[in-house]
């Protein structure tokens, strides 16, 4: 019960209106949609349903067969009601003749906002402008039934062109109920940028690339008083890809948020080599109370093999600045890396054990389309190329261990760090804060351990993707 309102859709929303056009929102993250959007539909009957991608949420990134599937039974919907059918996402970027093949009749490209508007304007709006002069489109021509691509659109470098998100399109006061009712505290998401300017070889960016741009602190304030004013959000979540990258952007955010008396306790995501002294003092200004890094391992070999770019000796010392100023610090991890062993994997928990962080996030090695890892291993993966869900957390190729290893890994390492916890650290935190103080004893603890000992042994695969682990070498 963490809900979070479809940002990416919302900011679609708000640009069309902005134009003059009525959007209605069917809000998948709130009803089920097998049920829910055919209702919905009957009710608004659209010229046009954009089935739209909140690219501003990791999952969308995983391209999750469930939501595949999702949307095309909504396309089925739709087209079945007369409208014209438009998707946006990772996973049709990736596979868009799979989706015009399933009934959609375009698929919108990379950054979508303008081009959703001008598709718009086109199909409703009397523009004239015809398809293939839209720039960020994929669809199949009538005649020949070949796949057309428009010209790539180019990315938005003044991102503060567009209006806040429509928030009043979703039902605030069901989300405010969920996260109270499950945490004690309301919680909404916004964003400061777009993109991630490093290159870690596991992460897709089939949005963004590698461009990072950045709003106004002026606009990032404004909109964080919004947030606790005229919406009574108690803390916020900046779903940036990464945050604080510049530490004077950092510096000009506090300034304006304590212009405006405007400060909310916030989370972020960032990277370990940017939390500098200097910087978590100005975060903790702005609001900041919790930080996720993403730390991936404590092995610099399987770090060096990731091209992650950061060293190991970095992380205790992001956390204690963080510790310092008052800021959670939590690590997210990422086990079954090609080359990684059991030696690095006692490295990471050693890591953890050491430094122990207030939370972590546990995953396994994901191997998605366009990324350099993805080509190692596309050879080795098996018949499910997509988890289920989110908790599927299997391996999608032959790495050292099978699932049931880094399953029983996650558990332990997960049991473990909240053993530590006392029920003051979860104010903030996004677990059930009912359970604040309530880890497994240490016999249990024991019992988890004991069987990540004995799968570790059992769960080897002898013909494994064995890519050498000081691979940044080669690059």
């Amino acid at each position: 019960m963490q809900p979070y309102p479809p940002l990416g859709t919302l900011y679609a929303a708000a640009l069309l209106r902005q134009k003059g056009f009525s959007v209605a929102l069917f809000d998948s993250m709130l009803e089920n949609p097998e049920e829910g959007f055919p209702k919905a539909f009957a009710r608004v009957r659209p010229k046009v349903v954009a089935i739209y991608e909140d690219n501003f949420n990791f999952l969308s990134k995983m391209c999750l067969s469930r939501m595949r599937q999702i949307a095309f039974g909504m396309i089925e919907a739709a087209r079945a009601g007369g409208s014209k059918v438009v998707v946006n996402g990772s996973d049709p970027s990736d596979h868009c003749r799979e989706y015009l093949e399933r009934g959609a009749d375009y698929v919108l490209m990379g950054e979508a906002e303008w081009t959703l508007l001008e598709l718009v304007e086109s199909l409703i709006g009397g523009s004239g402008r015809k398809a293939k002069d839209i720039c960020g489109l994929a669809y199949s021509d009538r005649k020949s039934k070949s796949l057309v691509r428009t010209s790539p659109r180019a990315l938005m470098r003044n991102l503060d062109l567009l209006p806040f998100p429509s928030r009043d399109l979703v039902d605030i006061e069901q989300y405010r109920d969920a996260w109270r009712k499950a945490h004690g505290f309301f919680s909404l998401n916004l964003v400061a940028s777009r993109g991630c300017p490093y290159r870690c070889n596991w992460c897709a960016k089939p949005i963004y690339g590698d461009s990072f741009h950045v709003r106004a602190p002026e606009s990032v304030a404004a909109e964080m008083l919004e947030l606790r004013d005229t919406f009574g959000a108690d803390h916020l979540w900046f779903a940036d890809d990464l945050f604080g990258t510049h530490g004077r952007w950092v510096q000009d955010l506090a300034q304006q948020v304590e212009r405006r008396n405007a400060a909310v306790p916030f989370k972020m995501q960032s990277r370990v080599d940017l939390m500098k002294e200097d910087t978590a003092r100005v975060l903790r200004r702005a609001g900041c109370v919790e930080v996720w890094m993403g730390v991936e391992s404590g092995s610099q070999e399987i770090l060096d093999a990731m091209e992650k770019g950061t060293r190991v000796g970095q992380i205790p010392r992001a956390q204690e600045n963080l510790k310092r100023n008052g800021i959670r610090a939590c690590f997210f991890l990422q086990f079954g890396y090609p080359g990684e062993t059991w030696r690095d994997i006692q490295k990471t928990i050693q890591l953890v054990r050491e430094t122990r962080p207030d939370d972590i996030g546990v995953s396994v090695s994901y191997p998605l389309p366009g990324t350099k890892f993805y080509e190692r291993v596309r050879e080795r993966l098996g018949e499910k190329t997509n988890w289920v869900d989110s908790e599927d957390l299997s391996m999608m190729f032959k790495g050292a261990y099978r699932s049931e290893f880094y399953r029983a890994l996650h558990d332990a390492l997960h049991a473990e760090v909240e053993s530590w916890s006392s029920p003051a650290d979860w104010k903030f935190s996004l677990r059930d804060s009912s359970k604040a103080g309530a880890g497994p004893d240490r016999i249990v603890l024991n019992e988890l351990w004991t069987q990540v000992e004995r799968l570790e042994k059992t769960c080897r695969n002898p013909d494994a993707t064995t890519l050498p682990v000081l691979a940044c070498s080669e690059l």
